[in-house]
C-alpha cells in the first residue's frame, strides 16, 4: 500500500463508497502524496542549486529531479516518475499533471486487490454513478489506529506515517481520525508534523508546495466558476 492509497482510504466513506471531502482537493493531495513518497524513498529530489545534467541540459534550483528511475513495483509511482522525468518542474507545477486519471487508477487498483468493491448505479435513473465501498477493512483499521496513536502522542511516527499526516493536514481528514474532544489536539499535532524537520529538505519542499497548490486551487476554482455563472 502506498501513501496515496492510504490517503484515499481515509477520504472515502466505508459504507457509501463516496469521498467525504472536497473532490478537487483530494485529487491534488493524492498527486502530492505520490511526489512526497518518491522524495521519502530518495527517488526524487528538489535541486538546491542550479544543476547541469550529464547530457548538458540545465536544471534550475527548486525543480524536481529524478535520482533513481528504476521500477518501483507500483504503477502509480512508476507513472509519477515518468512525469517528473519529462522536464524540470517545481513540485507545485507537478501536482496537476500527476493528478490526471490518478484517483480512478488507485480506486480500480484497490478494488482489484479486494480492498474496495466497485458498485455501479444511476442517479435519477439516468446518470451513471460509481461508488467504492469497503470490501476488506483490515488495512484501513490498522492505519486509522496508527494515525490516532501518532496524533494523540502515544507513538512516534516513522517517515511514511509522518508524510501521510502532513499531506492530510488541512483537508479535514485529520478530524475524522479521532474523537470529537481530541480534534483540536490532533490538528495541532498534524500541523507540527507538517512543519517539523522529520524529513529531508526535498520532502519538506514537496509537502509545502503541494499544500500551496491545493490552497490556490481551492481559491481559483470557485472564483472562476462564479465568474462564468455571472457572465
Amino acid at each position: 500500500m502506498i501513501i496515496a492509497e492510504d490517503l484515499l482510504l481515509l477520504a472515502y466513506d466505508d459504507e457509501s463508497g463516496k469521498p467525504t471531502g472536497d473532490h478537487a482537493q483530494l485529487d491534488y493531495r493524492l498527486a502530492g502524496a505520490l511526489l512526497v513518497q518518491l522524495a521519502v524513498e530518495g527517488r526524487v529530489d528538489v535541486a538546491q542549486t542550479d544543476l547541469v545534467r550529464p547530457d548538458g541540459s540545465r536544471v534550475k534550483a527548486g525543480r524536481a529531479v529524478v535520482r533513481d528511475g528504476s521500477p518501483t513495483g507500483h504503477p502509480a509511482l512508476d507513472r509519477a516518475l515518468a512525469v517528473v522525468a519529462e522536464k524540470p518542474r517545481t513540485p507545485k507545477d507537478l501536482v496537476v499533471p500527476l493528478s490526471k486519471g490518478l484517483r480512478d487508477a488507485l480506486l480500480a487498483g484497490l478494488a482489484g486487490r479486494g480492498v474496495l468493491r466497485r458498485e455501479s448505479g444511476k442517479v435519477l435513473g439516468i446518470f451513471p454513478t460509481t461508488s467504492w465501498p469497503t470490501a476488506d477493512a483490515t488495512h484501513e483499521q490498522r492505519l486509522r489506529a496508527l494515525c490516532r496513536e501518532v496524533l494523540l502522542g502515544s507513538r512516534v511516527p516513522d517517515d511514511r506515517t509522518a508524510a501521510l499526516i502532513a499531506v492530510a493536514h488541512g483537508s479535514g481528514l485529520v478530524r475524522g481520525l479521532v474523537a470529537k474532544g481530541d480534534r483540536a489536539r490532533a490538528e495541532a499535532r498534524a500541523k507540527e508534523l507538517a512543519e517539523q524537520s522529520w524529513a529531508s529538505e526535498a520532502v519538506r519542499k514537496a509537502v509545502d508546495e503541494m499544500v500551496a497548490a491545493v490552497v490556490l486551487t481551492a481559491v481559483i476554482i470557485p472564483a472562476t466558476t462564479a465568474t462564468m455563472m455571472t457572465s
